[in-house]
């Protein structure tokens, strides 16, 4: 039996709203060469994976106005969006934000993009950033 290494907080992800994902996806896949990584859809985007190093950048895209992505396109226009922390016990990591008297917009952990269960806190309590944190 292999022994549960913690692995501490790193960068899982970026996500960048856009336009449109052709806008922008051949100058990652095909300029800068980072290969595609399949994900599935989440939140009423439509999100393309691209790998790079250990961490990924999704491209956002919103499938109607009135989703998340939509509003933040049609508000503020493309760009990013939210930085993805991978945590080795999100829901250690929640209990502590709580503790901390941060804000959390996800009060329970929910499933995302990958598959895994992902927690967002509000950016009034993280620099005006979107922080969305995951488990590995």
């Amino acid at each position: 039996m292999t022994e549960n290494v913690r692995r501490g907080t790193s960068i899982a992800h970026i996500g960048i709203a856009v336009r449109a994902i052709d806008e922008l996806l051949p100058f990652l896949r095909d300029v800068l060469e980072m290969p595609e990584v399949p994900l599935g859809n989440s939140d009423g985007a439509t999100i393309v994976g691209l790998a790079s190093g250990e961490s990924l950048v999704e491209l956002l895209e919103a499938q109607a106005e009135e989703t998340p992505i939509g509003k933040y396109v049609a508000k503020r226009g493309p760009g990013i969006h939210h930085v993805c922390f991978a945590v080795d016990d999100l829901d250690g990591m929640l209990q502590k934000c709580r503790d901390a008297g941060l804000r959390l917009i996800d009060e329970t952990p929910r499933i995302g993009a990958e598959g895994k269960r992902i927690a967002f806190l509000h950016p009034s309590v993280t620099g005006g950033v979107l922080v969305e944190l995951s488990e590995y």
